[in-house]
């Protein structure tokens, strides 16, 4: 007999992907060039050319057994090694190889991480706008996902909601900064607070609560700035983080999990993620890939295309009359729709070949999602078109 769950979620696909399926299924119909498709989260500048290069060195140079055999359960001991190294440099945290995790991108970094530190009926709460897949991540290990409602003057976290909500039964918190689907970066002063609050609570409480740093999009930042480190901020900290973003890399499918040495429990959290992986089968990453990433931990792709695209769009949606938190960082902006139901507005957008994302399932309604991940001549041309839509609701 099939699994009901799973059966279930046959009839809850993601609209994000389903927003794509139709953008390709019109663009076989007009030209995909000619629809204005925002919906997904694909990077849309090249890879570094060092990381190209690397992996022809590779290629030509190793032994196919060492690129193309298994990897150690934990991931390559000299890449772990590299990356230990990278992020005590950068954030002047005592990480080692004993800390770090690899994982097959930010999804695989997650799954790990909640099975670390909850059990089923454990809470974790995150923070509105989140990404929609937190829930499946989530719900799938059985721990419930709870959601702090959003401040919407500045996407920063609802402090009052999220104190109100932090109950003995939460065992984790989710962040996700800079994020999708705003776009804001979390401030130094957020992160601080944040702090605070967790450790009044561990105390309070007589457990610990995780914090849960998913960090895919750390390194798009924009106007000269950087993405403070939760890590710094707050011991119990799991940092989540993938390279799809940052090298245009998602089909590759590499990240890492890295625990603060100061995390209660840090010298098993690695051996334990080995054992989730047993079930959950995130086995031994592709090991040509991980040795690539160790030789490009510093690399970062072109990301000023998304900071011209995140311009144009803010600018455009603000002169249409439009309330937009200006974002920080990915390559996400989320504008308040100028109706009330952002998922009727989106289906009127697809009548001008506009593909705009609703936000109900990020966890704000009435507001809707563009990702400018694409060719910033696309987004030029998009903007005539923006305005004659949005026009017609004024």
């Amino acid at each position: 007999m099939l699994v009901q769950t799973y059966r279930d979620m046959l009839s809850a696909k993601s609209v994000i992907r389903s927003l794509a399926e139709f953008a390709s299924a019109r663009g076989a119909q007009i030209g995909y060039e000619n629809v204005f498709d925002y919906s997904l989260g694909n990077p849309s500048v090249p890879v570094p050319d060092a990381v190209t290069q690397t992996m022809i060195r590779l290629l030509q140079t190793k032994d196919s057994r060492t690129l193309h055999g298994y990897s150690p359960n934990p991931g390559i001991y000299s890449v772990r090694e590299a990356v230990a190294a990278s992020l005590k440099k950068r954030y002047g945290i005592p990480y080692r190889a004993d800390h770090i995790f690899m994982a097959s991108g930010a999804a695989g970094a997650l799954a790990h991480a909640f099975r670390l530190v909850t059990q089923p009926g454990d809470e974790i709460l995150t923070f509105a706008p989140f990404f929609p897949e937190y829930h499946p991540y989530v719900d799938l290990t059985g721990a419930v996902l709870k959601t702090v409602p959003p401040r919407f003057a500045d996407f920063q976290i609802n402090f009052e909601r999220f104190e109100e909500m932090l109950t003995d039964r939460v065992m984790a918190v989710l962040i996700n900064s800079p994020n999708n689907p705003s776009g804001v970066v979390y401030s130094e002063e957020t992160l601080a607070e944040l702090a605070r609050i967790l450790r009044e609570a561990q105390n309070r409480y007589s457990h610990p609560i995780y914090l849960i740093s998913d960090e895919p999009y750390r390194e798009i930042v924009f106007d000269g700035k950087s993405a403070p480190c939760a890590s710094k901020y707050y011991d119990n900290t799991i940092m989540c983080y993938s390279f799809s973003k940052s090298i245009s890399f998602p089909g590759e499918r590499i990240g890492y999990v890295a625990v603060n040495p100061a995390c209660e429990g840090a010298e098993l959290m690695v051996p334990m993620c080995v054992q989730i992986s047993r079930g959950t089968g995130h086995n031994c990453p592709a090991s040509l890939i991980q040795l690539t990433v160790a030789e490009n931990l510093e690399a970062v792709s072109d990301i000023s295309v998304y900071e011209t695209n995140r311009n144009l769009l803010y600018d455009c949606l603000t002169e249409a009359g439009l309330t937009v938190v200006r974002p920080g960082g990915t390559f996400y902006i989320f504008p308040k729709a100028p109706i009330p139901d952002a998922g009727e507005f989106s289906k009127l957008a697809l009548e001008h070949d506009l593909v705009l994302v609703p936000g109900d399932t990020f966890g704000a309604p009435g507001y809707f999602r563009m990702a400018y991940c694409i060719d910033t001549e696309k987004v030029e041309r998009s903007l005539p078109v923006l305005r004659r839509f949005l026009a017609q609701f004024h």
